[in-house]
């Protein structure tokens, strides 16, 4: 038996830029992904802890350092530029694995969207 378990988590990160006219996506600093273990085009799922909604799209890498968290394409209608939102993913695993895994979880600066020293 297989059970999707969280294998990645930025907790609190701030909504940097909203663009609409986009394909879709939400475009993350690369640093951030590196420490959260995320990779380009990773399914994610994001929470907006500023009105509750979730929604599912794919990571697009950003510049390095920037801070950057872009919600893209419709995804901006329902997550504005400010929100605070959390970012995970899940991984599939045997149900024995699933019990000593360790996902990553970071806990960035919300107001920098960068790396806590």
């Amino acid at each position: 038996m297989e059970i999707n378990v969280l294998k990645s988590k930025l907790h609190l990160v701030t909504v940097t830029q909203a663009e609409l006219d986009y394909i879709g996506s939400i475009t993350i600093d690369e640093n951030l992904m590196d420490a959260a273990n995320l990779i380009e085009n990773e399914q994610v799922h994001v929470l907006n802890k500023n009105n509750g909604e979730r929604l599912i799209t794919y990571v697009i890498k950003g510049a390095r350092g920037s801070g950057v968290i872009c919600m893209n394409g419709p995804a901006a209608l329902r997550i504005k530029k400010g929100d605070v939102v959390i970012v995970v993913s899940y991984a599939a695993m045997s149900f024995e694995k699933a019990k000593t895994f360790k996902p990553w979880v970071v806990f960035p600066d919300t107001a920098t969207n960068t790396l806590k020293k």
